[in-house]
């Protein structure tokens, strides 16, 4: 009975101090890219060709068409030779349709269906062009619109087509200067795997949490009455097991479909809005203390309890109907205990956007799910479980300080978006010090809540959580005065985001205001000089003869803290971003307002009100991405010195990509 109290404390103790890390809250590498093209070459003689564009869109997104009368229509140009290059009217369409186009106001036309194409027949002038490349522009729009450029050629003779998205290695192709980048394959590399890592990230994570609901009063009792229930009372073992089994598939049918719903909810958009909104924040701190407090044992949360009387009276039609509304049963009657868990793994979750809600209750309902499983297969571990008693409530208590904690996080990202400083570092640790002071008293018998039974002692479990407890306090507690605390780096606020930015005692306080600081700058992470002022940032870095750093980045971003003090705190790289680039730091999450007169509507539609807006759109139409860290090293023309990189925590990778860039500076 300790022993499992102990392990599953400790997995979920763990867990949620990486939980949101984990899931990158506000820290998003999401590039908004619902179109996949392709292509294909048609010869028909040999100075002409039909040219084939074909795309794949995502579900409910949608391009305008050539002749659109609003939005930016479908266009492209062709690159090379345009002057031996005639083409045969308009390119030849798949269907389209005309509609009220809401976001502009006015009629538009559009490609029906997700599979939009369109041919282009070319006459060429000079028979010797090999190559064609196309310069694609259209406009992608759901619930946003998002202006798009992407590149394609086509091999007139091998009949090879190639897609790019950059510019410099399009333009090379087919040409002496054509060179592999490394750097670019080994960040589609890295995106890729941040992908899979990201949802198995989430999906970890989710299960221990589902290991810790199973943990809890409302939950662990059942799972012998219900196995029991399957193995008696049907005709024979094999039939026991199938129905437990189809149990513990129904569980799991029943939260992926409140993932689901979650997802149709918010959308795949809800990572901009979300993650960056004060009020959403706000209104996640306060679910996250209610769900605490319930269960410090308050008062419990629960559904009306005529859901669980109507679902309990459908359970008894028996069959596999029957069996669903057991679990259904069970989710309801549970919802005090795994109501708090299911709905902060869902705001983590909502915030990271997509389809995370799916995987993430996904998880959940696995954990939940398998103990049912696997005790129908061997119902000879059941005399194995620890009883049911006193140390069940012990591990809701402990999750309700976890989760008290988390709360200060949403506090605390409502704050560094509107730059209120009413949470500054020092203060958000000793909340989270003082609640994990709370928490190993607990532990070691020093606080009694209403649920908790008497203690003559404690078990070796609780102490040793208590230890480990302690142990993380010791560790937070020289944050207090300016330790980085690498290993929660993100958690709390950064470190220029505190009264004493330098720690108690001034350090290097005296030099940094030493440094002669341009106009529209200001010191950054580690003293670097940042310009908020991209026009100030272009014109200092012609002066200086230095390349740029575009650092697109936010408040509440978690993994651009992650990248500042992990990464930047190199010694390598900070020498680098001290003295060999130019950095300007755009943040997309600013609730600045902009002047009036500065205050429009984008081609896009999107409206541009605050500083964020500006460079949240800027960043769209110039990089056709939406993502907080995104890094682009500039020459003086504002041109792409390599292919941009997002979160990139291995400093060996960063730093090469850094010094690919400044070679390629000093080259021209």
């Amino acid at each position: 009975m300790r022993k499992a109290q102990f392990i599953f404390s400790f997995i979920f103790f763990i867990s949620l101090i990486t939980f949101s890390q984990g899931f990158g809250l506000a820290g998003n590498n999401t590039s908004y890219d619902p179109v996949r093209w392709s292509g294909s070459v048609e010869k028909i003689s040999d100075a002409t060709y039909i040219l084939h564009y074909n795309a794949t869109v995502e579900k409910d997104w949608y391009i305008y068409a050539q002749e659109s009368e609003s939005g930016i229509p479908f266009s492209f140009e062709f690159l090379n030779s345009e002057n031996n290059i005639v083409r045969d009217g308009l390119a030849k369409e798949s269907e389209t349709i005309t509609f009220y186009d809401d976001v502009f106001q006015e009629n538009a036309t559009k490609f029906l269906g997700q599979t939009p194409s369109l041919s282009q027949n070319i006459t060429l002038l000079n028979t010797d062009i090999k190559i064609i490349k196309s310069v694609i522009s259209y406009q992608v729009c759901k619930e946003v619109c998002i202006p798009q450029e992407f590149y394609i050629t086509h091999q007139l003779e091998t009949k090879e087509v190639k897609v790019f998205t950059n510019f410099t290695e399009f333009e090379n192709y087919g040409t002496s200067k054509t060179i592999a980048s490394p750097s670019s394959d080994l960040q589609e590399e890295v995106a890729s795997q941040n992908d899979t890592n990201s949802n198995w990230t989430v999906f970890i994570l989710s299960f221990l949490g589902g290991l810790a609901a199973l943990l809890t009063p409302c939950v662990f009792p059942m799972i012998p009455m219900t196995v029991s229930y399957f193995t008696k009372q049907s005709k024979s073992r094999a039939a026991g097991i199938k129905n437990a089994i189809i149990y513990g598939l129904s569980i799991i049918v029943i939260y992926v479909f409140i993932g689901f719903a979650v997802t149709t909810i918010f959308g795949e958009t809800a990572i901009v809005e979300l993650s960056t909104s004060v009020t959403f924040n706000v209104i996640f701190f306060v679910l996250l203390v209610i769900f605490a407090i319930s269960f410090f044992g308050a008062f419990e949360i629960m559904l009306p309890q005529k859901w669980a009387n109507k679902i309990d009276s459908q359970a008894d039609r028996g069959g596999l109907i029957g069996i669903f509304f057991m679990a259904l049963a069970l989710a309801i009657v549970s919802f005090s205990c795994t109501g708090p868990i299911v709905g902060t793994a869902l705001v983590q979750s909502v915030v990271e956007g997509g389809i995370t809600p799916v995987i993430s209750m996904l998880g959940f309902s696995t954990a939940i799910a398998l103990p049912f499983a696997l005790f129908a297969l061997f119902p000879g571990w059941l005399n194995t479980l620890p009883k049911s008693g006193g140390w069940l409530n012990t591990v809701k208590v402990v999750l309700g300080f976890l989760e008290l904690a988390l709360a200060f996080k949403f506090l605390s990202n409502a704050d560094l978006v509107s730059q209120s400083h009413f949470l500054e570092r020092e203060v958000f640790l000793a909340l989270i010090i003082a609640i994990m002071v709370g928490m190993a008293l607990y532990l070691f018998g020093k606080l009694k809540l209403p649920h908790d039974s008497d203690l003559s002692h404690i078990s070796v479990g609780r102490l040793l959580l208590g230890i480990l407890t302690v142990s993380f306090v010791v560790y937070m507690i020289p944050g207090l005065w300016g330790a980085p605390l690498k290993l929660i780096s993100g958690f709390p606020p950064p470190l220029h985001y505190s009264e004493s930015p330098y720690g108690v005692g001034g350090g290097n306080a005296n030099a940094a205001k030493d440094q002669d600081i341009p106009n529209g700058a200001e010191l950054g992470p580690h003293d670097i000089i940042s310009f908020t002022d991209y026009e100030a940032g272009i014109a200092y870095a012609k002066q200086q003869n230095k390349p740029i750093l575009l650092d697109f980045t936010g408040y509440a971003c978690i993994n651009c803290r992650r990248m500042e003090e992990r990464v930047w705190s190199d010694p390598k790289v900070l020498n680098i971003l001290k003295n060999d680039i130019v950095l300007i730091s755009l943040y997309g999450d600013s609730r600045e307002l902009l002047p009036e007169s500065e205050q429009t509507v984008s081609p896009s539609g999107r409206r541009i009100k605050t500083v964020g807006n500006k460079w949240s759109n800027f960043q769209i139409e110039n990089y056709n991405i939406l993502a907080a860290p995104y890094y682009v090293l500039l020459d003086h023309d504002e041109s792409p010195l390599n292919q941009p990189v997002a979160y990139t925590p291995d400093i060996d990778v960063y730093l090469a990509w850094l010094e690919e860039g400044i070679t390629n500076f000093n080259r021209n």
